[in-house]
């Protein structure tokens, strides 16, 4: 009867853990939704916006640079395949990827942001698979803004 108990009392703390952590969850999401409408509102777009919000969140954007070209290139095509952008960002991609055409560390940075991984030339990284679908959209806006620079 004593071990029956202690599970129950195991069983019923987990579920609290649970649920306490999917609270925090969605209180990290709710903030992240106020600051990206906070950085829209007071005029910021593409990158500033992205760039104050992931300040506001303890992080900085990956710099994009001639050195992360085909990494921005594989990005594009990872926001266009799921509609994040449109326009002529696949031409912006395809542009990019002219011009590192037989550079292996290229193509590797390529494979890697096609995957939703932007890394940047500062050492910092960001894997858009966690980000919201509005923070997706952002950060794709950031890219092309960036990448449309290096063409």
């Amino acid at each position: 009867m004593h071990a029956r108990s202690t599970l129950i009392a195991l069983a019923l703390l987990a579920a609290g853990a649970s649920a306490q952590a999917n609270n925090l969850l969605d209180q990290l999401k709710e903030k992240a939704g106020e600051a990206a409408s906070a950085n829209t509102q007071q005029g910021g777009a593409g990158g500033s916006a992205l760039g104050s919000l992931g300040n506001n969140l303890g992080f900085k954007m990956p710099a994009i640079g001639s050195n992360t070209i085909g990494n921005a290139a594989g990005v594009l095509q990872y926001c266009v395949k799921n509609n994040y952008l449109g326009g002529d960002a696949a031409s912006v991609k395809d542009k990019l990827l002219a011009k590192i055409t037989g550079q292996k560390p290229q193509e590797t940075g390529f494979a890697n942001g096609a995957k939703g991984l932007l890394k940047g030339g500062d050492g910092q990284t960001l894997n858009f698979k966690v980000l919201s679908s509005k923070l997706k959209t952002k950060a794709c806006d950031y890219v092309l803004k960036n990448a449309t620079s290096l063409i």
